[in-house]
């Protein structure tokens, strides 16, 4: 199998990536989905009433190592044992998921394009700009529900960490996109263009 390419969806938490990764999975199936999600560090002290000791807004929260080093496997045709992540305890669990090499890899995340080795292991750089009060309802939705945080925990955290952390370190790698989907899933012209730069990978790789 030829070298296989990379394409890496970056947002702002709640941008609708992971809406994008879906509405791609809908028309071609012939991909690896690594969510950046799947490789912070584990903060297991962590709980509702100390959410900001661990800034999971900051690009050191990320095993950029692991994530290197699985991506020039993938890349390289090999296999992976992707980590899993519990984000109730904050912790890395002991399973791993795996993950066989296929012609494309998607790999999403908030900061995927902070580090420049990272970077620079991706064909194709994608930013997802959504507004912020749209981004901050659906990151309350999905802490709450999800992830057994409370209104309070939420909103503290998003007022210490993530708005000043996606300002500081996610916005400006917006220059490093090839392309910009403004409103995420909703803008179908983009998902339209995206796409077949998508079969034109698995078409000709």
């Amino acid at each position: 199998m030829a070298q296989a390419k990379v394409i890496g969806i970056c947002g702002g938490s709640g941008s609708g990536k992971t809406t994008i990764v879906r509405k791609i999975s809908e028309m071609v199936s012939d991909f690896v989905f690594i969510p950046q999600d799947n490789y912070y560090k584990s903060a297991s002290y962590i709980s509702n009433a100390n959410i900001t000791a661990f800034n999971f807004d900051h690009p050191d929260a990320f095993d950029n190592a692991l994530i290197i080093e699985h991506l020039d496997a993938l890349r390289a045709g090999r296999p992976i044992d992707m980590p899993t992540y519990d984000f109730v305890h904050h912790r890395r669990t002991e399973e791993t998921v795996h993950v066989e090499a296929k012609k494309l890899v998607i790999f999403e995340g908030i900061m995927i394009f902070t580090n420049k080795e990272v970077r620079d292991r991706l064909d194709l750089k994608v930013f997802v700009d959504t507004p912020d009060d749209i981004r901050f309802i659906r990151r309350l939705t999905r802490d709450i529900k999800e992830r057994g945080r409370t209104l309070d925990s939420v909103i503290e955290q998003y007022l210490t960490v993530v708005r000043p952390g996606h300002y500081e370190f996610i916005e400006p790698t917006k220059q490093f996109a090839d392309i910009i989907i403004p409103e995420g899933g909703a803008n179908e012209r983009a998902l339209d263009v995206l796409i077949r730069f998508i079969n034109s990978i698995l078409a000709t790789n």
